[in-house]
């Protein structure tokens, strides 16, 4: 009874680490898109938006970083679909979703934030290039039309139904990479 007892318990433990095995984030900047990984397989794929000015690490550059990160905060969780974030603080306005290719002079970030961390001492972490400090999401837009081309100010756009769906299948310390 007790060999039983400890294969079912072995099972057991083997299946919940199954179930709670860390997800992670692929950012394919050519392909303009994001991948939700299990296990290297693909759980989820959505078109995104990365920087218009293209990808490097510099402060105020406005480019999308490259390299390794995690998910350092999430914040939105109770907000209502197309909410707009100033300084991450919820406006409780909603956006006016534009979904003609159409670049506003508004860079509103909507419904959900991600805020990325970097890993790479010296290359997206620390000093002058920090991805953090840089204020770099994965984060909803109004401008809508514009998912699937180079259109950011940095950051990772998505649609805003796409994430709240990556939102809820993430947490802190998800690991994401960025790569062109």
């Amino acid at each position: 009874m007790v060999k039983v007892r400890n294969i079912v318990s072995i099972f057991s433990l083997l299946f919940t680490l199954n179930s709670f095995a860390e997800s992670s984030i692929q950012v394919d900047i050519s392909e303009q898109r994001l991948y939700l990984l299990k296990f290297n397989k693909v759980l989820a794929s959505y078109p995104i938006s990365s920087s218009s000015f293209g990808e490097g690490q510099k402060e105020n550059s406005y480019k999308t970083p490259l390299g390794k990160h995690i998910i350092k905060e999430m914040i939105g969780s109770s907000a209502t679909k197309d909410t707009i974030f100033i300084s991450r603080i919820n406006t409780k306005r909603a956006a006016n979703l534009i979904k003609e290719p159409i670049d506003t002079d508004n860079d509103y970030v909507t419904s959900r934030i991600m805020w990325l961390q970097g890993e790479d001492e010296g290359f997206n972490k620390g000093g002058s290039v920090d991805s953090y400090q840089r204020y770099i999401y994965i984060h909803g837009t109004q401008e809508e039309g514009l998912i699937g081309t180079k259109a950011s100010h940095g950051c990772i756009r998505m649609f805003n139904n796409d994430v709240i769906d990556l939102y809820e299948k993430v947490n802190i310390g998800t690991k994401v990479l960025i790569k062109t």
